[in-house]
């Protein structure tokens, strides 16, 4: 159990979404952002398998076959494209991705850079959102299209730009849309 490593790991990482989501006018997705984490469901698992350089949920993935923290998380979170997967009207499957808000679009490519930079640590590169992204997107068959669409090109800014070109463009264009 490591619960003061994991205390500290969420509180960094949530700073750093709060840090970015202000940054762009999302005040108050940034003061609510994760929250969850922090209930006992969430902790404690966290608290179980914490390693420091990915996430807890995997490795009760691996353990158990299946992450209750995550379940909850994805709940409770509406910037996990995963919260927004509902029975479709639309294309060849019964379940599939319903269009996310851009607001929470936009927390999520925050949300993404804040995990990329918690996780690697020194390591950090604009370009590995994107190669995050990248290396999954073929399985994502359950994010709307237009989600998709919207979060690889705002990753491509970051990866091709930088973060201060991103900032502008979401809080300027994307949002204001």
């Amino acid at each position: 159990m490591h619960p003061w490593l994991h205390f500290k790991t969420i509180t960094k990482h949530k700073w750093m979404v709060m840090n970015y989501c202000f940054r762009i006018g999302l005040y108050k997705q940034g003061l609510l952002h994760d929250l969850s984490k922090y209930s006992p469901t969430e902790f404690l698992v966290g608290c179980k398998y914490y390693q420091g350089t990915r996430s807890p949920n995997n490795a009760e993935r691996e353990d158990t076959g299946v992450s209750r923290s995550w379940l909850h998380h994805k709940g409770r979170n509406k910037h996990h494209f995963e919260h927004w997967v509902d029975y479709t009207l639309e294309g060849d499957t019964v379940i599939g991705g319903t269009r996310m808000p851009k607001k929470y679009v936009a927390e999520m490519v925050m949300d993404r850079i804040s995990a990329s930079r918690t996780y690697l640590g020194d390591a950090y590169t604009q370009e590995e959102p994107l190669k995050y992204f990248m290396k999954g997107k073929q399985k994502l068959w359950f994010i709307h299209k237009d989600t998709r669409r919207d979060l690889e090109a705002l990753l491509r800014i970051l990866s091709d730009y930088g973060e201060e070109t991103l900032i502008w463009y979401m809080k300027n264009r994307y949002l204001k849309r």
